[in-house]
């Protein structure tokens, strides 16, 4: 069923504003209180505050399993380049990774949900979750008692955009995302004139073996056919370039499929960061902690081909893929099973499926050169900006009627009415 262009009409306008009025991690005040508002429309009870600016609604619709959507409220200190007219009016904050997107489309889904309640029976529970991409979020909701102030749900759902073609669904047949781990590393030095560094210990230089030497974590010391990714995306160290600084900070980040091989990355960043501290004579141990985890996003399989079938049955096959899984992670899976230490629930089954939002690609208007292209020197199409580039623009026309009735069509599936 398509969504009516009413419910179409008001979820692209609440789109546009969500996109020009982003917020940060933590910050989601003016979000969250249109989500409350737009919940407590459709009839939901209403409760904010849950783990910062946690908002959740619920809907009750008879007797059945209750049903738990999560889109996330927070948006990335990006500075947009879109050009677009909808663009962000916020300083270095833009909407990065379609989580707008991700909130028109719920509230569009309860909307349709709300309205024909005879093609479901159970309970809607709609999260509108704070702080996804600082990787807190879903923790603080859990800790804070989400699933004591309303029911705790038998099935999860989330959708995420991805620079796929738009209209188009993608479920995974393994993990869907990666696992991830956050360290930071501090090494110590001896501080001193640039012009006499035999009196010093440098830590730039400590740091810089230490960001070589883990390239090696993956490409020697892990199987070719095991996804692992190293990221040392932070450096700093001093401030002045005739003073050699007495610490250097790192941060670094894990990504594996497996727990066990996120233990391995871990001890062996551990490792190495030890090793090169001694190596450069440091004077005092180097520092490392883990400051951030995310599970393995893993759907339940059942729940997923259930779910599968019933989005393919609505869109027809040619717009379902498969995904072959991202080295993304999320903490969604902590309102599932992989959260069951947080919130005391078990058997709790999710499923997670990527929404594509790519336009077919644009040519550039520049024809390749002779020999340096397809025949006839046909221009180059320009390349597809992703998640998280300040040029991201999701293809909201085809996107965001697919993701309210990918939503539904799921919550029909696993509460029949």
């Amino acid at each position: 069923m398509a969504v009516p262009a009413d419910v179409l009409r008001t979820a692209v306008e609440r789109y546009l504003d969500l996109h020009a009025h982003p917020e940060l991690s933590g910050a989601e005040h003016r979000t969250a209180g249109l989500l409350a508002e737009w919940l407590t429309d459709e009839g939901c009870s209403v409760t904010t505050g849950i783990g910062g600016h946690g908002v959740v609604g619920v809907l009750r619709n008879g007797d059945g399993p209750t049903v738990l959507l999560r889109a996330e409220l927070d948006a990335l200190p990006v500075a947009e380049q879109t050009g677009l007219p909808y663009a962000s009016t916020v300083p270095g904050v833009m909407h990065a990774c379609g989580h707008d997107l991700h909130l028109a489309a719920l509230a569009g889904a309860v909307t349709a949900l709300a309205r024909e309640r005879d093609g479901w029976s159970g309970t809607l529970v709609a999260l509108g979750q704070p702080a996804e991409e600082t990787l807190t979020g879903a923790r603080d909701v859990l800790t804070d008692g989400l699933y004591e102030r309303v029911p705790a749900p038998d099935v999860v759902l989330a959708q995420h955009c991805a620079p796929t073609p738009a209209g188009t669904l993608a479920h995974a047949r393994g993990p869907l995302l990666a696992g991830s781990r956050t360290l930071e590393v501090v090494l110590h030095g001896r501080g001193g004139h640039a012009g006499a560094p035999q009196l010093t210990v440098d830590p730039v230089v400590a740091a810089a073996a230490v960001v070589t030497r883990l390239q090696a974590v993956v490409a020697r010391e892990t199987d070719p056919a095991e996804q692992a990714v190293v990221t040392v995306g932070r450096l700093h160290a001093g401030d002045q370039p005739n003073v050699v600084p007495d610490r250097a900070e790192l941060g670094i980040t894990l990504r594996a499929f497996t727990e066990a091989a996120l233990d391995r990355l871990t001890a062996a960043v551990e490792r190495v960061v030890r090793a090169e501290s001694e190596a450069s004579a440091c004077p005092a141990a180097p520092e490392i902690g883990v400051t951030g985890r995310s599970p393995v996003l893993t759907a339940d399989a059942a729940t997923a081909r259930t779910v599968f079938a019933a989005q393919a049955a609505h869109f027809g096959a040619v717009r379902m893929r498969d995904w072959p899984g991202g080295m993304a992670t999320e903490d969604f899976p902590l309102l599932g099973a992989a959260g069951a230490a947080l919130h005391g629930r078990t058997g709790i089954r999710s499923v997670y499926w990527m929404l594509g939002t790519a336009a077919a690609p644009r040519s550039t208007g520049t024809a390749a050169p002779d020999g340096d292209g397809p025949p006839g020197g046909a221009a180059h199409p320009e390349p597809v900006a992703g998640n998280h580039s300040p040029h991201y623009a999701p293809d909201v026309r085809t996107a965001l009627p697919t993701g309210i009735e990918a939503l539904a069509a799921a919550v029909r599936a696993v509460a029949p009415a």
